[in-house]
């Protein structure tokens, strides 16, 4: 009668996760962030950090390696071995919308699985602070008037802040050169010293800008208007449905990281999400919080998705790397 209870150990041990699967709350845990200190994936990074290492209850690092279009975070998370404590945090910019411009050595539909989905950043039309226009009708009659003068500024090649504005040459007859930059920060302050007079950027990073009169806030590149500015219209209002971009931010594994640990990390971040401390955060900062939770399968199918959208944008116009 003892061994039924020593046999039933055995058989449930064998049944829990072992080795990996356990490190993910019994080590530090690194959030690897494709950009530089202070843009949009690295204000995402800081909000969800702390949460995080309440739920684990273990370290929680933020570890900027931006460069190369975020190849160099993605192969840096890929290096490391696969037992969750090495994540990429990012908007999936990097891997829906860059890889199609931009060989970074890795397959972003292959090598890369999202872990969840946590908030949504859209874009927005921006000029610097002495460009002489109100709004992006007069941005566009500017440039017009100006031939082969005006420049535009992105937060790195092969992103939607590159194709927005090659969409707009395109479709409004506009010549202004691209000039990228390794992210949201140092564009931005390019833009605020009016050095490169507009921009095409995440809603995150531009929102804190506009009160204060440091950034124009010209149009939205959305389908929608955005709630703090119910008066500045969309690109689609004035004649540019073409230009409507948003990027979810969340979590992202290597491809090896073994099925019951992913399931593990998605359920520890969908509970991250859910806290309310959090999703004001997000809202205060310009992300829209994603409730709906999402399978691992679902994530993937979404991620799929928009890395053929945008596959079709950039073959459509003709995008290319300066």
């Amino acid at each position: 009668m003892q061994r039924i209870p020593v046999l039933l150990s055995f058989a449930l041990a064998a049944a829990l996760p072992t080795g990996s699967a356990l490190a993910f709350t019994d080590k530090p845990v690194k959030l690897i962030v494709p950009a530089p200190p202070g843009g949009t994936i690295d204000v995402f990074a800081r909000i969800i950090s702390d949460q995080l290492a309440h739920e684990l209850k273990q370290p929680v690092i933020v570890e900027n390696r931006p460069g190369a279009g975020g190849a160099m975070a993605v192969k840096y998370m890929l290096s490391q071995p696969s037992d969750g404590n090495t994540l990429l945090v990012t908007v999936t910019n990097i891997l829906t919308e860059v890889p199609h411009v931009l060989k970074g050595g890795f397959d972003a539909m292959k090598d890369v699985r999202p872990v969840s989905q946590m908030a949504r950043s859209v874009m927005v039309f921006i000029a610097s602070p002495q460009f002489p226009a109100k709004d992006a009708k007069e941005a566009i009659a500017y440039i017009k008037a100006h031939p082969g003068q005006l420049s535009f500024a992105s937060y790195s090649q092969g992103t939607a802040s590159q194709y927005a504005g090659a969409i707009l040459n395109q479709k409004a007859g506009l010549d202004m050169q691209h000039v990228p930059f390794p992210g949201s920060a140092p564009a931005l302050a390019q833009i605020m010293g009016n050095q490169i007079p507009l921009m095409f950027d995440g809603s995150v990073t531009t929102k804190p800008l506009v009160p204060g009169g440091k950034v124009k806030l010209l149009a939205v590149a959305y389908k929608s208007r955005l709630s703090d500015f119910p008066n500045v219209p969309t690109m689609a209002e004035i004649g540019y449905p073409e230009l409507d971009f948003s990027n979810w931010a969340g979590v992202f594994a290597s491809a090896k990281t073994p099925q019951p640990l992913l399931e593990k990390i998605n359920a520890t971040l969908q509970k991250v999400n859910a806290s309310q401390a959090v999703q004001a955060r997000y809202l205060s900062t310009g992300f829209e919080p994603i409730k709906q939770e999402r399978t691992l399968e679902q994530l993937s199918t979404d991620l799929q998705a928009e890395y053929q959208r945008n596959g079709e944008i950039v073959r459509n116009f003709g995008i290319k790397l300066n």
